[in-house]
């Protein structure tokens, strides 16, 4: 089949995300009818140097209204887009990469560009009559990514309630995607339910992972161990932990303030710290372990090689900042976020960049996000071994989760990735 992919249409259009603020949607129509739809999610920890959203500011919806993003996508985008013919999806990122004409994407919003981006992808897909993942995948087999799932949720994500932002769970014991998230939901339920009996639970974070009352940061570890063992795994053998420190959130100029420890580290307190963690906890991989200002070339010196290091704040889904960071063995794996980019040709770079480094690529969602799933066809086709999407509730989370299981039956397999792509894979958890 021939891929015309002349542009007929775009429509931009708001709708609303998992926080109830509002985001941008775009429908994008070729020529022969196949329509492709985009949506853009949101960050609430932000890396300095990623794609800027487009907002409209003042007081109407807490300065979060996307109207100035919705003219600009129904006026002067849709204007230069129309009519025109893209043979690929770089054509088309490179098109919209000009026409904002910024580093940063300020002027026309990464989040119109992200969701056109998006949209176009989508609709080749369609055209191809193919889901999307398919019509990404150049390598076989393909295979579904090991899932890393939100336990307990703080920093900016539960209102500082702790300062970590995320204690996650890896099943590293599971051989299937579906016993991933079989092993992962008993641990999930059981933990709300011990939080419960011990009057310790506030609510539910952004990402829906629960809201706890703890009254130290390694509180949070205890407990995550304690959920493990009381749902009948072991932990570290059968799930491990994972800690998203987003320590930019708390941290600045080598200085890290831990409200919830009445802490003040320095660097070498904070990785002192973290070392210290990892020899009494199963924790297999830390994100963002210093802030983004900070010498991350300490970081596996201090930490060793076997834990995985992932940079997000520090990387924020850049090709010439992962090439950087690994020539400075800074970390050893990458968070990838379209919206961070701003375009899907420049995600892929940065996860091609991660890959040539011998890294591994964590795919992951936004605090702030929709239903739409397209997150899990971008990991399954691009061929990332891990994908991150939040916690195990909330139906912007669980919409994703269940993609990844349709999305195995398709494949006719849901095999996770072989256990040696990991660097955690030498030591005994």
């Amino acid at each position: 089949m021939g891929l015309d992919t002349t542009i007929a249409k775009l429509h931009g259009r708001q709708v609303w995300d998992s926080r109830g603020r509002p985001t941008v949607e775009v429908d994008l129509w070729l020529s022969d009818g196949s329509l492709g739809r985009g949506v853009a999610p949101a960050g609430a920890s932000r890396g300095s140097a990623e794609a800027v959203d487009l907002r409209d500011g003042g007081s109407a919806l807490g300065g979060f209204g996307v109207r100035n993003a919705l003219s600009l996508l129904n006026g002067e985008i849709a204007k230069n887009l129309q009519g025109k013919h893209f043979t690929n999806q770089a054509e088309l990122d490179q098109e919209l990469i000009e026409l904002d004409g910024t580093p940063n994407k300020s002027r026309l919003g990464g989040n119109s560009l992200i969701a056109t981006s998006l949209a176009f992808a989508q609709a080749q897909a369609a055209h191809q009559q193919q889901p999307l993942w398919q019509s990404l995948c150049t390598s076989t087999p393909a295979h579904l990514p090991l899932p890393e799932i939100q336990l307990f949720g703080g920093g900016a994500h539960a209102a500082g309630r702790i300062d970590i932002q995320d204690f996650m769970l890896i099943a590293v014991g599971a051989q299937t995607f579906g016993e991933a998230l079989e092993w992962t939901a008993e641990v999930y339920r059981t933990a709300g339910e011990l939080l419960r009996e011990s009057g310790l639970l506030a609510g539910v974070a952004d990402e829906g992972g629960w809201w706890p009352q703890f009254s130290s940061n390694e509180e949070a570890l205890e407990w995550s161990v304690r959920a493990i063992e009381a749902a009948g795994f072991k932990p570290g053998q059968d799930l491990a932990i994972s800690l998203d420190v987003a320590a930019s959130e708390f941290g600045q100029s080598g200085s890290y303030r831990l409200s919830r420890d009445q802490r003040v580290l320095n660097r070498v307190e904070m990785l002192e710290l973290l070392k210290n963690w990892l020899k009494h906890y199963p924790i297999i991989s830390l994100e963002d372990p210093l802030a983004e200002d900070d010498d991350w070339k300490a970081v596996i010196p201090a930490l060793g090689s076997s834990v995985q290091v992932i940079g997000d704040d520090l990387l924020v889904t850049n090709a010439s900042r992962v090439q950087q960071a690994a020539t400075h063995q800074s970390c050893n794996a990458l968070l990838v976020k379209p919206n961070q980019a701003g375009t899907l040709t420049e995600t892929k770079a940065a996860l091609d960049a991660a890959h040539a480094a011998g890294w591994q690529a964590v795919v992951s969602a936004r605090s702030g996000e929709t239903e739409d799933v397209a997150i899990v066809h971008l990991a399954v086709g691009w061929g990332a071994a891990q994908l991150k999407v939040g916690s195990f509730s909330r139906s912007e989370r669980m919409a994703k989760w269940n993609e990844a299981l349709r999305i195995g039956e398709a494949l006719g397999s849901t095999q996770l990735p072989p256990k040696d792509w990991f660097p955690w894979h030498q030591q005994n958890v």
